[in-house]
């Protein structure tokens, strides 16, 4: 069971019971007691599963999982609320929200792992899914990697991020500002030249296959799927 996953858990000793017990079955654990921090590492690591509490510091679990289900980045990461509320409502209303499971403490360490184990089980049978492939260009999510001809396309993370994106939505012009907010996390508009600086970077990588990036001006950018009539 190889993944890396988030536990977002304000009581450190169930946090560290939790990790110790996955980390035994092959998994690397990033711990996180506080809901904004909690955010923050979810939304910049994309970890493979996220366990969260309910109750939180900062933000509450039901936020956290929100901002998720209204991020393209982390809307389909499996979540797992383990929650000392009890309440058939609150067990409901995660699920009704898209949660993938739900436990409750006091809880039993050999079912966590069952549980996340068939999250991850799930998430590995729909990882054709995660392969978008536009002519010789092609990006896997599920293993954050990219290849150009065949050949690795080393990128970074926001490179890697801003290709998908568009990958996915090819011929559909993106408003920078959408862009640079949803994969990037800048909300302020005076910051697109950082998505500039990236779009140049990752055309100058795709070499002759540049075009693909195509630019809509005054408004974003776009995948072509016809680089030779783009402008």
């Amino acid at each position: 069971m190889s993944a890396h996953i988030i536990i977002v858990e304000d009581d450190e000793d169930i946090a560290a019971l939790v990790a110790f017990n996955l980390e035994r079955e092959g998994c690397t654990c990033t711990l996180v007691h506080n809901g904004s921090e909690g955010w923050e590492q979810i939304r910049t690591q994309l970890p493979d599963c996220v366990i969260l509490d309910m109750m939180l510091p900062g933000m509450t679990g039901l936020q956290i999982f929100t901002e998720m289900k209204s991020c393209e980045l982390t809307k389909n990461i499996p979540t797992l609320f383990l929650t000392a509320r009890a309440q058939l409502d609150d067990k409901l209303e995660c699920l009704d929200m898209g949660a993938d499971d739900y436990i409750t403490k006091p809880f039993s360490c050999k079912e966590l792992k069952l549980r996340v184990r068939n999250l991850l089980h799930r998430a590995k049978s729909g990882a054709s899914r995660l392969i978008v492939k536009q002519g010789p260009i092609c990006v896997d999510k599920a293993n954050q990697k990219a290849s150009l001809d065949g050949a690795p396309l080393e990128l970074t993370s926001a490179e890697f991020k801003i290709l998908s994106y568009l990958m996915e939505r090819p011929d559909k012009v993106q408003n920078r500002y959408e862009l640079q907010q949803a994969l990037l996390g800048y909300s302020d508009s005076t910051q697109t030249r950082a998505l500039d600086t990236h779009i140049k970077r990752l055309r100058q990588k795709l070499g002759a296959h540049a075009e693909c990036i195509a630019t809509e001006r005054g408004v974003g950018y776009y995948f072509t799927t016809s680089p030779a009539k783009s402008e």
